[in-house]
């Protein structure tokens, strides 16, 4: 059942909620959560169909709030009961300055006495938890699209919060960990391959670096997204390369190659995966805390290359010195070879003086 309403209220909204249950023939719905979809006319189409697969698990009320930008102020809202979801679906268009104050029309149709979920699926705000509609939330779930992002985020992470980019990265945790109890070896380094930017590769590589102690080394590779992860032991590497983001291949030393199961899952999945939790997670914000340690290092080592980079320069410039002896050189060398031509003259006097003498001897004689 769908109703839709124009320029209306979140008491209207409330009350059309309950005539679409009671229309539907249950007055009382079994839900466990209220999510909380905040997009826009880009992607709510994308996270409509996201959100209300991932409702089939979890039935819940999900509220898409989708902000339109202009000058009138209004909200339009769409009530979606059954509709093959085991839920309430309530799409809020919020034109003008009411986009502002989401909280405030959100906040009356959250489900008492349950959790609630916030999901960015696009641009999220910087701080989750201090955004006005992110402070309703028990979790907060964003989805960096970058490592730039994820740095940001990361530094301002608080309990509840969580990235996709962080879910992603469930299937190789638990094959290196298996990998490792299969295998238990000092670790002496780590070297994970992924496209560049990749933010799951960057909380991949803090992660490893928390659990093994050891230093990891991020590389460049084509992509899809992360394509080989390796740890060195003494006898060898211990290595999970997927190039084609559906099969890997696992390799331990001393045993054959082996093809394992490491897909690239959709955005429902992984939506399905963080709404089994409600608490927060530790291990993420662990790993956020060492991807913020990992840009501090880098960010450090940035202006000691800069300031050994002018070392090189005195040497170039020797070059204009010797330049600029060779033409003194040349320049004082110069009138040292004109003095000679000077004493001609000389001669001539003393050719003058022997005239003068032979003249005189001649007028003498």
């Amino acid at each position: 059942m769908i109703i839709e309403l124009a320029d209306t209220t979140a008491s209207q909204i409330s009350q059309a909620l309950l005539r679409a249950r009671r229309s539907a023939g249950s007055p009382a719905m079994g839900m466990v959560m209220t999510m909380v979809v905040v997009c826009d006319e880009k992607t709510f189409e994308s996270a409509l169909a996201d959100s209300t697969k991932a409702g089939r698990e979890h039935p819940s009320r999900i509220l898409l709030v989708v902000r339109r930008p202009g000058r009138r102020a209004g909200l339009d809202a769409e009530v979606r009961v059954g509709d093959g979801a085991p839920g309430e679906t309530v799409i809020l268009w919020l034109h003008g300055p009411v986009a502002d104050h989401a909280d405030g029309v959100v906040l009356p149709l959250l489900l008492p006495d349950t959790p609630v979920v916030v999901w960015w699926p696009g641009r999220a705000p910087e701080v989750a938890a201090e955004d006005p509609v992110g402070e309703l939330g028990n979790r907060r779930i964003t989805d960096s699209g970058s490592a730039a992002q994820l740095i940001n985020r990361a530094r301002h992470t608080r309990p509840g919060d969580s990235d996709l980019a962080w879910t992603r990265l469930t299937a190789w945790r638990a094959l290196l960990a298996a990998a490792l109890d299969q295998y238990p070896a000092h670790i002496l380094s780590a070297t994970v391959a992924a496209r560049r930017g990749s933010a799951s590769a960057l909380l991949l590589a803090a992660w490893l670096e928390d659990r093994l102690g050891v230093p990891v080394r991020l590389r460049t590779s084509g992509g899809p997204g992360i394509t080989d992860v390796r740890m060195t032991t003494a006898a060898g590497d211990i290595a999970i390369s997927r190039e084609n983001g559906v099969l890997a291949d696992y390799t331990v030393p001393g045993q054959p190659l082996r093809q394992v199961a490491l897909k690239r899952r959709p955005i429902t999945e992984l939506l399905a995966e963080e709404l089994r939790r409600m608490d927060p997670d530790q291990i993420y914000e662990t790993a956020a805390a060492g991807v913020v340690a990992r840009a501090a290092r880098a960010e450090a080592a940035g202006p000691r290359r800069s300031a050994k980079a002018p070392a090189s320069k005195p040497t170039a410039r020797k070059a204009p010195a010797k330049k600029a002896a060779a033409k003194k050189a040349v320049a004082k060398k110069a009138p040292a070879k004109k003095t000679p031509a000077k004493k001609a003259p000389a001669k001539k006097t003393a050719a003058k003086r022997t005239t003068r003498k032979t003249t005189g001897s001649r007028r003498g004689s």
